[in-house]
């Protein structure tokens, strides 16, 4: 602030003009320092959750800081460019770390814009804090029928990834069409993981299955960390159901896979929760892949989404899954040009996410009452590739192949 002090006559200046003149002066000099924006986010490096961030949420973020700053930053409506600035924290996968490391985040090193972390429990811990600081939530990872709920308390959360009611919906219509085809019976056994997504899955298949003439002849939940999932596979294999359900997380879809096939247990339609979309659940079980169900999938014929797989692949060294990954970029594509339309103005950007139209891999992208609505409920591993199948109606939807192939070897 020398220029104020350069020239006696200026002392001479009421002590209200000086302290105009400086904040005039520091908010002009701040402007022209800014050279970067600074995005945070504080994901599950480590711990229990690390799988799931480590394929769906991280790389993704990864990729976009990258792709965006090779253009040379993120775009502002005046067609000047400002490199990202990433500060990451690590949640150790707890839903109280979370929260102080966002906190952080926004108090301590102010960043401009905060990013999801992964999971319906944590997006959910967060939400309140980002509302009450005045920063946008695109949460991406999430799975919640109280979206519109949740969009109407916290005006600036988004939320991309639909409810349990779409899911177990979509399925009692894929197990309701199959019925009648007389492909399986209609005896369902179902198990969920007692949180967040395990609970609003089964809390929605016990109405939506019911109205679909489907029986659940056995439903059981459990706790998160359970490893041991054989009395519950047995009691699935024993109730004569053709279908398995289970609204389950990574670690649990990857125990069931393998203890299924340890006890010979190969039902008709085979239904795991969050994990079966990702290529490591290719990878570590290869052909036994083939007709298993769970939420998501993709259109192979979607030339933008094919790119950014491979883009993706090429510099992740790994593919990303075939449900969230898709929407957690598409979300960030979505932030990138409500900056470039309205600049840095969080309540600005805010707005524009809640009424714009977007470009995005998964085709004109559009929100509804702050949620995405336009997405692929259910899907199948054919061929090696996580394809779509329900709504079945869309273009680009796969059909279902039943019944489930037997596993390799038995």
């Amino acid at each position: 602030m020398t220029l104020f002090t350069r020239r006696g006559a200026l002392r001479t200046l009421g002590a209200a003009v000086t302290l105009m003149a400086g904040v005039s002066a520091f908010a002009v000099s701040a402007q022209e320092e800014r050279t970067s924006v600074k995005i945070g986010y504080a994901v599950s490096i480590t711990g229990a959750n690390a799988g799931g961030a480590g394929i769906t949420t991280i790389p993704n973020y990864r990729l976009w800081v990258h792709e965006v700053n090779e253009a040379g930053g993120l775009e502002l409506p005046d067609g000047s460019r400002l490199p990202i600035e990433v500060v990451e924290y690590d949640d150790r996968s707890s839903a109280e770390e979370v929260v102080r490391a966002v906190e952080r985040l926004v108090t301590q090193d102010e960043v401009d814009f905060v990013l999801s972390p992964w999971g319906t429990g944590f997006n959910l811990a967060v939400a309140p804090l980002l509302d009450r600081f005045g920063y946008p939530l695109i949460a991406s990872a999430a799975v919640t029928d109280r979206a519109p709920e949740f969009a109407e308390r916290w005006p600036g959360s988004f939320w991309l990834l639909g409810g349990g009611a779409d899911y177990a919906g979509a399925l009692a219509d894929v197990l309701a069409a199959a019925q009648e085809a007389g492909e399986i019976n209609g005896d369902v056994a179902v198990i969920s993981v007692a949180d967040g997504f395990g609970i609003d899955l089964i809390n929605a298949a016990r109405e939506t299955f019911a109205e679909a003439g489907l029986n659940i002849v056995m439903d059981r939940t459990y706790p998160p960390g359970t490893t041991d999932f054989s009395p519950m596979i047995n009691e699935a294999q024993s109730s004569g159901a053709d279908s398995f359900v289970a609204f389950s997380y990574p670690p649990d879809t990857f125990a069931l896979t393998q203890q299924a096939q340890v006890a010979s247990f190969n039902p008709n339609v085979f239904y795991l929760g969050v994990g079966t979309p990702f290529p490591t659940y290719l990878a570590a079980n290869g052909d036994n892949t083939e007709g298993v169900l769970s939420l998501g999938g993709i259109d192979t014929s979607n030339e933008a989404l094919m790119d950014y797989r491979q883009r993706h692949e090429d510099f992740i060294g790994q593919a990303p899954d075939f449900w969230a990954s898709q929407m957690t970029y598409a979300g960030l594509e979505m932030l990138e040009e409500a900056i470039s339309r309205v600049g840095l103005d969080r309540d600005a950007v805010a707005e524009e996410l809640a009424t714009g139209t977007f470009t995005t891999i998964l085709g004109e992208t559009a929100l509804e009452d702050n949620q995405l609505r336009d997405l692929w409920w259910t899907g199948q591993w054919q061929d090696g590739v996580f394809v779509a199948i329900e709504p079945s109606d869309l273009d680009g939807a796969s059909d279902i192949q039943l019944p489930k192939q037997p596993w390799s070897g038995q």
